[in-house]
């Protein structure tokens, strides 16, 4: 495909380049991260809209079965693979669209997040650390971002880009630092894109969460830090896996469509940007 023949079919600038026929529901939808926690509320909330879901693992197979055996509706797919590297991320991709025949919204979820701070953490391990925060939750975005979006624009229908970014970016993570990081130059890419593929009719959005209570933080909450970490938000608690994933499921709508290109705070007041 070359690209010319990849060019908008309409003015960016007109009405008309806001008209595509993208639909809100029964849609292909790939999700990656999402054998558990949040990833498997996103499949969730999309299958109970109709939508049919690709479920990416990397490697709890036994997990994303379980979250693919929770979903309504019929037609969804595994897609398992490797995202730190290129050439898996172009195997979850083509997976996922030639098991639901396209793909028309992509959800950019999976990440890494390991505790580095810098005073305790060796040269070695601190650049071990950044490369691989780097490579998946940055470079696998943007690589399927990539995939999905030209997929996107030979269909002809618009799409959906959402990625899960975080609070971090904008507070700051001191253990975390690496996370914060390229959660922030997630926040980044996806305005950039938002700009270059509107012309095209795809939207694309990020979230930026604040603590949420999955299985994998679950311990976190007990006792004095569990505490500490309700207090943060003037609501006293932190939010749910599945109140992140409604508002996904909102900026991959055809309604949200004038939300691309932003950032949504989903942190119930615990950090207040200016």
């Amino acid at each position: 495909m070359t690209s010319a023949e990849l060019s908008p079919s309409v003015d960016p600038f007109s009405s008309s380049a806001s008209t595509r026929a993208f639909a809100p529901t029964g849609r292909r939808v790939l999700i990656s991260g999402a054998s558990r926690g949040l990833g498997r509320a996103l499949a969730q909330a999309f299958a109970a809209n109709g939508d049919r879901v690709a479920v990416h693992f990397g490697s709890r197979r036994a997990e994303a079965e379980e979250t693919l055996g929770s979903l309504a509706g019929t037609g969804h797919v595994l897609a398992g693979g490797d995202l730190s590297t290129p050439g898996g991320t172009q195997g979850v991709a083509e997976t996922a669209a030639a098991g639901l025949g396209g793909l028309d919204v992509l959800v950019n979820n999976a990440a890494v997040n390991l505790p580095h701070p810098l005073a305790g953490t060796a040269y070695e391990e601190w650049a071990a650390a950044w490369q691989s925060h780097v490579s998946v939750n940055l470079l696998a975005a943007a690589n399927l971002s990539h995939l999905a979006a030209r997929r996107m624009i030979e269909q002809g229908c618009g799409g959906r880009i959402v990625n899960v970014g975080s609070r971090g970016a904008f507070r700051g993570e001191p253990d975390h630092p690496a996370y914060g990081a390229t959660k922030a130059a997630v926040h980044a890419l996806g305005q950039s894109l938002a700009v270059h593929l509107a012309a095209y009719g795809i939207g694309v959005a990020s979230v930026a969460p604040g603590f949420f209570e999955t299985e994998r933080v679950a311990h976190r909450l007990s006792g004095a830090e569990g505490d500490a970490i309700r207090a943060q938000s003037p609501f006293g608690r932190v939010a749910s896996a599945d109140e992140i994933a409604a508002a996904v499921l909102w900026l991959a709508s055809p309604a949200a469509e004038w939300a691309s290109g932003t950032v949504l705070d989903l942190n119930g007041a615990s950090y207040l940007r200016t």
